[in-house]
């Protein structure tokens, strides 16, 4: 019986290369163009082998996969292909997902040869803890701030109001507390309503925030807390990713809709003492 191979690349002639070579020494090969096919295939078929490309096309999405694989299949090999090797940093984190990191350029016998002797002696990998999301965002929460003022400090509609950084930042600790809570809640349970955003949306009309402004630092809010989630992946419990991903979108929208609220209600009050 044949060894199932994964191969993800987005390069059409690597794939195919490779997918001909492979072929011709004995494997099974299927290909993936993009992150989105190759977790479908990783879902729904049985693999022996990934080999996989790190970035496909933006730089770290091979991870995805890799996390995907080692989650769903954990007996695979999983070898990475990347053309910077330069990236110790992140090639130290994939490898503690991949059995190997390959650097291109790299022959398909070569490829092949490794194939075959990790398949003929695995390697035992240690167990790694996984985490759910709301852990990793309460343990992330600092870095997840810092994330989020890198991105407000590049707008410059947003950046150009002169505030300090609590007084730019000194919602998000709440914001990112009512999410870990929500993400805490058991199925079905109603989610209670962020009284922390709707004060803060008080406190942005006073600071002359308009509306297209917080909707924006809102967006780089989820940015950055997905962000945060991509640096972790190899931590992360895929069995409610999906789920809490949702659920995150759920309540940040959320939270922004009580902001405006917020905000509405401190105009009305300043229209209100005006006439008055």
């Amino acid at each position: 019986m044949k060894h199932r191979i994964l191969l993800a690349d987005d390069n059409d002639d690597i794939r195919e290369i490779f997918k001909e070579g492979l072929e011709k020494r004995g494997f099974e090969v299927v290909t993936a163009p993009t992150v989105n096919e190759a977790l479908r295939l990783i879902a729904t078929e049985k693999f022996d082998v990934l080999l996989s490309d790190l970035h496909m096309p933006d730089a770290g999405d091979g991870f995805t996969i890799v996390s995907a694989m080692r989650h769903t299949h954990p007996k695979a090999v999983t070898l990475v292909t990347s053309g910077y090797p330069a990236l110790q940093e992140a090639m130290a984190a994939i490898l503690l997902e991949a059995d190997e990191v390959l650097v291109k350029p790299i022959a398909v016998g070569k490829i092949a040869e490794l194939i075959t002797a990790k398949l003929a002696n695995p390697s035992p990998r240690p167990e790694m803890k996984k985490e759910r999301v709301a852990a990793i965002l309460e343990r992330e929460t600092d870095r997840t701030i810092q994330d989020w003022i890198s991105r407000v400090e590049v707008n410059q509609e947003l950046a150009a109001l002169p505030l300090s950084f609590t007084e730019r930042t000194g919602h998000l600790p709440l914001l990112l507390g009512d999410l870990v809570r929500r993400l805490r809640l058991a199925q079905n349970t109603v989610a209670p309503i962020s009284k922390a955003a709707r004060e803060h949306g008080v406190v942005r009309r006073k600071q002359g925030y308009s509306v297209p402004m917080m909707v924006e630092e809102s967006r780089a809010l989820q940015v950055s807390i997905f962000n945060t989630l991509q640096k972790n992946l190899a931590a992360t419990d895929f069995s409610t990713l999906l789920l809490d991903v949702m659920t995150i979108a759920d309540e940040v929208d959320s939270q922004l809709k009580q902001t405006m609220i917020g905000y509405t209600q401190g105009v009305e009050a300043q229209s209100a003492t005006i006439s008055v």
